[in-house]
């Protein structure tokens, strides 16, 4: 009954203010007060006030949090056992079962070799420029084209 009581004198509050926001002709103000000042009537006519009211004042509902909460951090602690002492990949490794890699042992090596770089002409300033076409000429030769 008090919070009714509470909310609705919360609610005249704020139409009243926007009622005199409206008077000095700032209409957009007055109509975002009179919406936000028409919550609280609105959420005791619904009954949400008395549905969280009911929901504070119960011990059982603490202890439901308190349980949930205990979850909570049992998970976290969970995770942060496996991080430390390791997943489920290093215990296998540790008792000897083969386990599959995830990344080939040779897959960071390069696939085509070292590359190779030609020496420029000591007299000629353009001569790179030519040998990049030169290979690549050789390349459109052996494929035929």
């Amino acid at each position: 009954m008090l919070t009714s009581t509470v909310c609705a004198a919360v609610s005249a509050a704020g139409l009243g203010i926007a009622l005199v926001t409206a008077y000095r002709k700032r209409f957009r103000a007055a109509i975002r007060l009179a919406a936000w000042s028409l919550i609280p009537v609105g959420l005791v006519m619904t009954g949400v006030v008395d549905w969280l009211t009911g929901l504070v004042l119960k011990p059982t509902v603490w202890a439901g949090f308190g349980v949930l909460a205990l979850s909570a951090l049992l998970f976290l602690a969970g995770r942060a056992a496996d991080r430390r002492g390791g997943g489920r990949k290093e215990r296998r490794a540790a008792a000897g079962a083969p386990g599959r890699e995830v990344v080939a042992p040779a897959a960071s090596a390069p696939s085509l070799g070292p590359a190779r770089r030609k020496k420029p002409a000591s007299g000629a300033s353009g001569a790179s420029g030519d040998e990049d076409f030169s290979d690549i000429e050789a390349i459109l030769k052996k494929h035929g084209i």
